[in-house]
């Protein structure tokens, strides 16, 4: 088994982060947050697109992990399929309260996440290069909600 990350895996997985670069981009830069809420709205800068991005993101994870509980039986199914519904149910009932709550959950969220990761991993539900893959991805996506949220 290999643990290197296959690259149509990376190049989506490098893909997927974008909206959180460009919500702490646009952040931090303020030219760049005028030109964009001009060009393509306002929703699409800073924390509102990391947020609304965010919740997308951690109901799309619930997904994957969905699919990998799929691959086991019995009382270890019925623990995997209620684990892998927790992302998005935590992104329904948690990111409501304003932006700066809702970004907090949200970075709370992405680091839970890489537990049930790790879980779903360890039970060798998910491929041997999943963690080093989730691991680089959860780093940047709660970097760039920490800059959108608290700068």
């Amino acid at each position: 088994m290999t643990r290197t990350i296959p690259r149509s895996a990376l190049i989506l997985g490098i893909a997927g982060i974008l909206p959180f670069i460009w919500g702490a981009f646009t952040t931090l830069a303020p030219d760049w947050a005028d030109w964009g809420t001009r060009t393509l709205g306002p929703r699409f800068v800073g924390p509102y697109v990391q947020l609304y991005y965010g919740a997308i993101i951690l109901s799309f994870m619930s997904g994957v992990l969905w699919g990998f509980a799929t691959k086991t039986t019995g009382q270890l199914a019925a623990i995997c399929y209620a684990l892998s519904v927790l992302p998005a149910l935590w992104a329904f009932f948690t990111t409501g309260g304003g932006p700066v709550a809702a970004g907090q959950s949200l970075i709370a969220g992405f680091i839970a996440i890489l537990g049930l990761d790790w879980f779903f991993w360890v039970k060798k539900l998910a491929p041997p290069w999943w963690m080093k893959l989730r691991i680089g991805i959860t780093v940047v996506v709660t970097a760039c909600l920490t800059a959108g949220v608290f700068l």
